[in-house]
C-alpha cells in the first residue's frame, strides 16, 4: 500500500502542452489526503462483506448486509488502482530501483510477518482451524501464495491483495520509465489499453477459459495497478479531464451496486473501473486545487492511516471470534450489530496498535541505515499518509 502526505495544497498541477517524453513533474509532489480517506472506506467495505461472509446477521438484517456489503471485494480492485496512483504521484525521474523496492518492503512487510505469525498461532493453538502446510506458510511468508489458487487464501487470507502487491512493486520501474518515455497522449493509450485487458480477463474468467480462476492472479490484476499510473501521470502533467469528484463519486456508487448482476469474481471489476479510475483523480485534483472533499477530514484521514493495519487485522479477529459465537450464528438486529460494534472495536484498536508500535517504528528502523538522501522511486514521507495496496495494502 502506498503512502502520500496528508498536507494540503491550493496550488493547480502545472499544465503543458508539451508532450514529449521528457516532460516530468516536480520531484517534491504535493500531498494527497483525500486518498487517504477514501481508503478508509475502501478498508471498511472488505470489513463489512466479511461480517456478511461470516453469518452475523439473519433473516433480514441480513439481506440488507448483504445488499450493502456484497460487493464490498471490490474495495481490493481501489487499492490496486490506487496504489498505482500514488507510487506514480510520488515517483522522481531519477530514482534506483533498489531503493524504491527497499522502500516498499520496510512499508508493507513488517505488518504482514507480525499478521502471518498472529495467524499460524491461531491455526495451532484454536480448534477447528486449519493448520497450513510447510509449503503453504512458506509462499505466504514470501508473499508468492497468490500465484497457486489451493494457497491464495491460507493463513491470512487477506494478504493475497499484499502478493498481487508485490509483483506490481516488482513491476513498478519499469512502468514508471515507460510512462515518462510515452507523455500524456501515449500514457492515455496505455490507460485504453489496460481497461480493455480488464474486459478481456473478465470474459476469460466468467467463461472459464483458463484452468485458474484470475481473481487473485497478480498478472491478471496488474492492468487496474497500471491504470491508476497512468492516471496520477496524466494528473502531473495537468492533462486530466475527468469529471469532478461528485460525478466521479456517483459513478463508482453506481458500479458498486452493479456488481451482483455479473458472474461473481473477476468480472466484478468491469463494474467498478471506470468509477474507481475517476474517482482516484478527481478527489486528487480535488486536494490540489483546495475544492471541497468529504474525504479529507482530519479524523477520516487518521482512520485511513491505520487502514492497512486494519486491514491485515480484521479478518484474524473475527476468524478468533468464531471460537466464541460459532459459525455463521445468524443473530437478530441488535445481537448482530453489537457483536460486528465488538469486532470494529477489537480490529481498529489491534491496527492502532500496529501502526504505532510496528508500521512506523520497523520503517523507521528499516530505512534508518544506507543515508535517507539517496533518492528512490518514492519519496521519504515526513508524514503519514494514503496507503496503497494489499491489500488489501497500501501501501
Amino acid at each position: 500500500m502506498t503512502t502520500a502526505t496528508t498536507r494540503t495544497t491550493r496550488t493547480p498541477p502545472a499544465r503543458t502542452g508539451d508532450d514529449r517524453a521528457g516532460s516530468a513533474p516536480p520531484a517534491a509532489a504535493p500531498g494527497l489526503p483525500s486518498l487517504t480517506g477514501l481508503r478508509w472506506v475502501a478498508a471498511l467495505l472488505v470489513f463489512g462483506l466479511h461480517v456478511n461472509n461470516f453469518g452475523y446477521f439473519g433473516g433480514e438484517p441480513g439481506r440488507l448486509v448483504l445488499w450493502g456489503f456484497g460487493a464490498g471485494a471490490t474495495g481490493v480492485s481501489f487499492f490496486f488502482v490506487l496504489s498505482g496512483f500514488v507510487l506514480t504521484w510520488s515517483a522522481r525521474p531519477h530514482d534506483r530501483a533498489p531503493a524504491f523496492w527497499r522502500r516498499r518492503i520496510a512499508r508493507v512487510y513488517p505488518v504482514h510477518l507480525v499478521t502471518l505469525g498472529l495467524a499460524l498461532l491461531m491455526a495451532h493453538t484454536l480448534p477447528r482451524q486449519p493448520r497450513p502446510t510447510s509449503g503453504q506458510a512458506l509462499s505466504n511468508l514470501l508473499l508468492v501464495h497468490s500465484w497457486w489458487r489451493p494457497w491464495w487464501q491460507t493463513l491470512n487470507p487477506v494478504s493475497w491483495s499484499l502478493a498481487c502487491e508485490a509483483f506490481f512493486y516488482a513491476a513498478f520501474p519499469l512502468l514508471f520509465l515507460l510512462l515518462r518515455r510515452l507523455g500524456p497522449r501515449g500514457a492515455t493509450a496505455l490507460g485504453v489499453l489496460s481497461v480493455a485487458a480488464v474486459l478481456v480477463l473478465a470474459r476469460a474468467d466468467a467463461h472459464h477459459w483458463t484452468e485458474q480462476a484470475l481473481y487473485s492472479m497478480p498478472a491478471a490484476r496488474l492492468p487496474e495497478f497500471v491504470l491508476g499510473a497512468v492516471t496520477a501521470r496524466l494528473v502531473q502533467l495537468g492533462r486530466w479531464r475527468g469529471p469532478g469528484l461528485e460525478a466521479s463519486l456517483a459513478l463508482a456508487v453506481i458500479g458498486y451496486f452493479l456488481v451482483p448482476q455479473v458472474t461473481p469474481g473477476y468480472s466484478a471489476t468491469v463494474c467498478t473501473i471506470a468509477g474507481f479510475a475517476l474517482l482516484i483523480p478527481a478527489a486528487a485534483v480535488a486536494d490540489l486545487r483546495g475544492l471541497p472533499s468529504l474525504w479529507r477530514r482530519r479524523r477520516l484521514v487518521r482512520l485511513g492511516e491505520l487502514s492497512f493495519a486494519f486491514y491485515m487485522i480484521h479478518l484474524l479477529v473475527l476468524r478468533a471470534g468464531t471460537q466464541l459465537l460459532g459459525n455463521k450464528p445468524h443473530f437478530g438486529l441488535l445481537a448482530g450489530l453489537a457483536v460486528t460494534a465488538v469486532a470494529f472495536t477489537v480490529s481498529l484498536a489491534l491496527a492502532w496498535v500496529l501502526y504505532e508500535a510496528v508500521e512506523r517504528p520497523a520503517r523507521r528502523l528499516l530505512l534508518r541505515r544506507r543515508g535517507a538522501g539517496r533518492p528512490s522511486l518514492e519519496r521519504p514521507e515526513p508524514v503519514p499518509g494514503v496507503r496503497e495496496t494489499v491489500a488489501p495494502a497500501r501501501d
